[in-house]
């Protein structure tokens, strides 16, 4: 026999011996894990590692192929942009959405007729990752942390909150931090405005998620003079409501005039004047202030009638 024919003789056997050792040490392996599949937890069940609920061939070969590669081949990477983590506080539901960082443009373009000054120059900013609630605060979780409802437009529980002032959204959020054991916190105004146009899936768009205002916010031109309730219009790309219209929300940040100098996190200190950034706009406002650059501030003790509420961020940690 030629030496061709033992060497494809001798490799079909050696595939032969290596098949019948993976079977082998599947059914040891699986003979070794299906004891574990009684011991549950509330959660998993041990040795269950695709998490179907039960221990079975599949798992164990996923196993082998993790002991003879070294790696899983599915190993998760993080969370990606608009993935969402929910929180409760008794009951309700407080939705975070992940931002992904990164670096974007902030500011009005040169195109954009409706810009105003304040919205120039625009600038470079660069963002570590975040979290943001993907609605405004609402009167029932204002009620739920605070004890009582301030708003002035009242028909929903699922309005947002309205007339309260940045010092009050400050009392709100450390008293639902000591109530959680979490940090929330305010956006800052880059973070706010990077969320608004979509992260890292930002499309461009006037308005937050839309070219066309009615599709995405409550605005003077449809809102019959009152706020409605939250999520009620689309979202925009990171899955997010009502950062154009409803109720202008409270950010971080002491306002102060843009810089063309590139930034990196900015806002992350309150700094030390009165005056505060609000951004969206509101209800009683024409589409111009609903625009994703409009920008705004008031004084941080004012609660205007039904027009400022808040929209809760969190750090990566």
């Amino acid at each position: 026999m030629c030496c061709r024919g033992l060497h494809r003789i001798m490799v079909q056997k050696t595939l032969c011996i290596m098949r019948k050792i993976y079977l082998f040490l599947s059914v040891l392996l699986l003979a070794l894990a299906l004891p574990f599949q009684m011991v549950a937890d509330d959660d998993f069940v041990r040795g269950d590692v695709d998490l179907d609920g039960n221990v079975n061939i599949s798992d164990v070969t996923t196993l082998i192929d993790y002991l003879l590669s070294g790696s899983w081949n599915d190993e998760p990477t993080g969370p990606s942009d608009g993935d969402v983590v929910t929180y409760y506080m008794n009951g309700i539901a407080i939705n975070m959405v992940y931002v992904e960082g990164g670096t974007f443009w902030m500011g009005a373009s040169g195109t954009d007729t409706d810009a105003n000054a304040n919205e120039y120059p625009a600038h470079q900013v660069t963002l570590s990752p975040y979290y943001i609630c993907n609605t405004e605060v609402t009167q029932q979780l204002w009620r739920a942390v605070m004890g009582s409802n301030p708003s002035t437009y009242t028909e929903s529980v699922l309005n947002p909150v309205d007339f309260v002032s940045w010092v009050e959204c400050r009392t709100f959020i450390n008293k639902l931090n000591e109530i959680t054991g979490l940090t929330f916190r305010f956006p800052t105004e880059a973070e706010w405005e990077f969320a608004a146009r979509g992260g890292n899936k930002s499309k461009g768009y006037l308005y937050s998620g839309s070219n066309s205002v009615n599709e995405v916010a409550w605005y003077s031109g449809n809102a019959s003079n009152k706020t409605h309730p939250v999520a009620s219009k689309s979202p925009n790309e990171l899955g997010l409501y009502d950062m154009s219209g409803n109720v202008a929300e409270w950010c971080n940040d002491t306002y102060s005039a843009y810089s063309a100098t590139p930034q990196t996190n900015p806002g992350q200190s309150t700094g030390t004047g009165t005056n505060k950034v609000l951004r969206g706009g509101y209800m009683h406002q024409a589409a111009a202030n609903c625009r994703v650059s409009y920008r705004s501030y008031h004084a941080q003790s004012v609660q205007y009638n039904g027009y400022f509420g808040l929209r809760i961020a969190m750090s990566v940690q």
